[in-house]
């Protein structure tokens, strides 16, 4: 795993590079996100590492298979990545594109897990209080599990914020066994 993303950082940051000078982060995000997709597929995997192909013609059925979700720009890299027999990367490359994207955007994507359904000024009034925290803009997305009886769990990049009622308990039980 590690050499794929030391082969792919090369990649995703002449792409993010470009991205960012012709300002079109979002569209080559969303093309990346989609060529990564799209050559996860095992008939598509098959095809873009074939010896029987030329890299061009390995190319050219990956992004016909794209249709025209992928512009011109995004078809050129596609074909360095054939030429240089890179294509298996794309996953990687998409990877270590999107958290450049994050990190330029002083973003962060935030998955907040809760016992039930947050109203949407609750949802709010955390939002704002982890942009402050965190000095960065937030994206919220949340899931609703009923286990964890009480409170929420909130995941951004590898911070974890355990504030359930399970969380609790589970600290409890284990500082009565010790």
């Amino acid at each position: 795993m590690a050499e794929l993303i030391t082969l792919a950082r090369p990649y995703a940051k002449a792409a993010f590079t470009f991205a960012r000078d012709n300002g079109d982060l979002a569209g080559w995000a969303k093309q990346l996100k989609t060529l990564a997709i799209v050559s996860g597929y095992s008939k598509v995997e098959k095809i873009i590492s074939s010896p029987a192909l030329t890299p061009a013609q390995q190319a050219g059925t990956l992004v016909e298979v794209c249709g025209d979700e992928i512009d011109a720009k995004v078809k050129n890299f596609v074909e360095l990545l054939a030429e240089n027999k890179r294509l298996a990367l794309l996953p990687e490359v998409f990877a270590l594109f999107d958290a450049l994207k994050t990190a330029h955007e002083q973003s962060v994507d935030i998955e907040m897990t809760t016992a039930f359904e947050l109203d949407d000024a609750s949802q709010q009034k955390l939002a704002d209080a982890l942009s402050a925290k965190l000095a960065r803009k937030i994206k919220v997305s949340t899931v609703v599990d009923s286990k964890l009886l009480a409170g929420v769990i909130i995941k951004a990049g590898d911070l974890v914020i355990d504030g359930s009622m399970r969380g609790r308990l589970e600290k409890l039980a284990k500082a009565i066994n010790s």
